[in-house]
């Protein structure tokens, strides 16, 4: 193994968010890319995501009310909004962390603001950079995520702690 294989890579460039810089920045490559993380993580395929921005440190990712994400008063259902905050933490982090270390989520901590009466967007943001030298054998880095309707009134609002640790 060469010293250069050894050496880790910087955030912002793994996979999966080279793949979203390889795709054309338009809505085709938003769908083409939305597509490929809901066969990757089925789960997210509820609220039917769509990713709109990603680069290391932030990730937008809006989600359609549709009769799947209803809750018995016919708004988005919180639960779902949570999941909505944990698919735009995912594809943050995956942007985000560098090569060489890896994340799981830990816990979420979740507001319920309002009723959420349309399609949601969720905005995730991250203080600042991981630096593999301050993880030592792991440690909390907490991700922001402001979930907000159409009109831009913030109905949730989730922080999600990941467990960052060397692999």
């Amino acid at each position: 193994m060469t010293e250069a294989s050894t050496t880790p890579r910087p955030a912002g460039t793994n996979p999966t968010y080279a793949l979203w810089r390889r795709l054309p920045q338009n809505a085709i490559g938003a769908a083409v890319f939305s597509l490929g993380m809901v066969a990757r993580v089925p789960y997210f395929g509820t609220i039917v995501p769509s990713v709109k921005e990603l680069s290391p440190g932030r990730c937008v990712v809006t989600a359609p009310k549709w009769f799947g994400v209803h809750n018995h008063i016919g708004t988005f259902h919180a639960i779902a909004a949570c999941n909505l905050a944990e698919c735009a933490m995912g594809m943050l982090m995956e942007a985000t962390v560098p090569d060489g270390l890896r994340w799981l989520p830990k816990g979420m901590q979740s507001q319920y603001l309002a009723k959420a009466t349309t399609g949601l967007r969720a905005v995730a943001t991250l203080d600042g950079p991981i630096d593999p030298a301050t993880i030592g054998s792991g440690a909390d880095v907490v991700v922001a995520i402001a979930i907000t309707d159409k009109a831009g009134l913030e109905v949730v609002h989730c922080e999600i702690t990941c467990w960052v640790t060397p692999k």
